[in-house]
């Protein structure tokens, strides 16, 4: 058994046997693999962790985004990634018939998920489709959305058909920057109908709860660069979470993270889950990550040793989120917002 300073405890992946792995920002950004994260994967399933794929994005089938990772170095079959379109084809089944015609925004991951399941596929609201599901891909356009709005545009508590989101992430982490991911889109067809769709993958619990039944997970660890998909719906799940700043969240985002939205580990890159992590220590005031300490003062922030940048943050992050207030009721020193982890990527 290995043994610990007080400053430290195990490393996040000690005891875990199932890593649940968000993919845009975590394992790739764009085509190319981020820096650390495939042999970070490789390394955790070497030492006998199964490693699962929860993504949000509906673009891909199940069997691409396995193709993709295997092209990656990453021992993947479809079976280990879950998808928002298989979730959202859980929801659906529950509200229209076997069989039924489903209008689609999206690309092929949403399309053959309809289609394994036996439902018939339009585009187009003149086929009296009896549910909406939108999911994101590159190619939807106007018309696309236009086609949605003119399916919902009778309220569904006024007899109108339902509408399921794959999900509302609102950007998606590319190779040449951050682009307008599904959430936007979504938010399009709402701004025209004035209503609002269901949502079935993250940060919802359930896509969470099919990935630990599926895996038949003990212990698992989601490992995610978002706060409002990965941490919250793991947190809604009851599964522990570690923040990669590789993605989408930064450290300013990370300070002013909700309560239902906190991660378990924060980490630079995906080597740290097999370090030894910190303990958090508290002091009146003062609050200590590693060699790092911050002091809350009433409204004020004060570092008083820095310590390596990444204990910085986490001893920031704990001082704020333990005082049960808001960002904005602080004055925060610049070097918080500071984000050294960019050159990570």
């Amino acid at each position: 058994m290995a043994l610990f300073s007080k400053k430290k405890g195990p490393a996040p992946l000690d005891g875990v046997d199932v890593v649940l792995n968000d993919l845009d920002g975590v394992v790739y950004a764009g085509d190319g693999a981020l820096p650390h994260a495939v042999e970070s994967l490789n390394r955790a399933a070497a030492e006998g962790r199964r490693l699962g794929y929860i993504t949000n994005n509906a673009s891909r089938t199940d069997a691409a985004v396995a193709e993709h990772l295997r092209e990656l170095g990453l021992d993947t079959r479809p079976d280990d990634v879950v998808t928002s379109p298989q979730a959202a084809v859980a929801l659906l089944a529950e509200k229209v018939a076997d069989g039924a015609t489903i209008m689609v925004v999206g690309g092929d991951g949403l399309v053959d998920e309809l289609h394994k399941a036996g439902y018939t596929v339009t585009r187009s609201a003149e086929d009296a489709p009896a549910a909406v599901v939108q999911g994101f891909s590159p190619d939807v356009a106007w018309t696309d959305l236009a086609e949605a709005a003119f399916a919902l545009a009778e309220p569904e508590d006024a007899g109108g058909i339902p509408w399921i989101a794959t999900n509302t992430d609102w950007t998606l982490p590319r190779a040449r920057g951050i682009a307008p991911g599904n959430g936007t889109l979504v938010s399009a067809v709402h701004t025209a109908v004035g209503r609002l769709a269901e949502v079935a993958g993250k940060p919802e619990a359930p896509i969470f709860h099919a990935a630990v039944e599926r895996f038949s997970a003990r212990r698992p660890l989601m490992i995610g660069d978002r706060l409002d998909t990965d941490v919250q719906g793991a947190q809604a799940a009851g599964v522990d979470s570690a923040l990669v700043l590789t993605g989408i969240d930064r450290p300013k985002h990370v300070l002013a993270a909700a309560a239902n939205a906190r991660p378990t580990y924060i980490v630079g890159d995906m080597r740290e889950l097999f370090e030894p992590y910190p303990l958090v220590r508290r002091s009146g005031n003062v609050t200590t990550v590693g060699d790092a300490s911050v002091e809350i003062d009433g409204p004020d922030i004060r570092i008083l040793s820095e310590g390596r940048e990444i204990d910085l943050l986490r001893a920031a992050a704990h001082g704020i989120w333990d005082t049960g207030r808001q960002i904005f009721g602080f004055r925060v020193p610049e070097r918080l917002y500071a984000d050294p982890f960019h050159r990570q990527r």
